[in-house]
């Protein structure tokens, strides 16, 4: 598969990127545990189909330490016992976050308050704040084809400096 458009290679999209970048710097330097935010990432990632994210986001979690078991997991996050309780709480609210469209509600009622068991408020808005961003990064991403498996860790820390 080629990409469709070249979005660092586009001045406009370029721009974009880079502020779409420093929004989620926000997110990455709040109290929210990185791996956490990573995990999420990478469960909305592989809902979308997003082969460039989940590329980034298995690599990621690589890099800081975790488990293959844990990254091979996530997708079956609820049948293994690899995840600590806030990490569910975690996984189930990028879920629901990223299925808006698929008949439910939203975010029901028993996510919010597992979430909310785990995380104080700064944390919770950056946990609504991952699971925001990811979704529009695999948007963008998807819509445009761009292909995954060239990602090496810290390359979006690297970016972002």
């Amino acid at each position: 598969m080629d990409a469709r458009i070249d979005l660092m290679g586009n001045e406009l999209a370029a721009k974009f990127g880079k502020r779409f970048a420093n929004t989620s710097m926000v997110i990455m330097q709040s109290a929210l545990p990185r791996v956490t935010q990573e995990l999420v990432s990478l469960r909305a990632s592989q809902i979308n189909g997003c082969g460039v994210c989940v590329d980034m986001h298995t690599k990621e979690l690589g890099a800081a330490g975790v488990s293959a078991v844990r990254v091979n997991m996530v997708a079956a996050w609820r049948d293994s016992n690899v995840f600590s309780a806030g990490e569910r709480a975690a996984l189930a609210l990028a879920e629901e976050g990223t299925r808006l469209a698929d008949g439910g509600r939203g975010v029901s009622d028993e996510t919010w308050a597992e979430v909310r068991k785990h995380y104080d408020d700064n944390q919770t808005v950056a946990l609504v704040g991952v699971v925001a961003m990811i979704n529009a990064a695999n948007r963008l991403n998807v819509i445009t084809h761009q292909v995954g498996g060239s990602y090496e860790p810290g390359m979006l820390d690297a970016m972002l400096k």
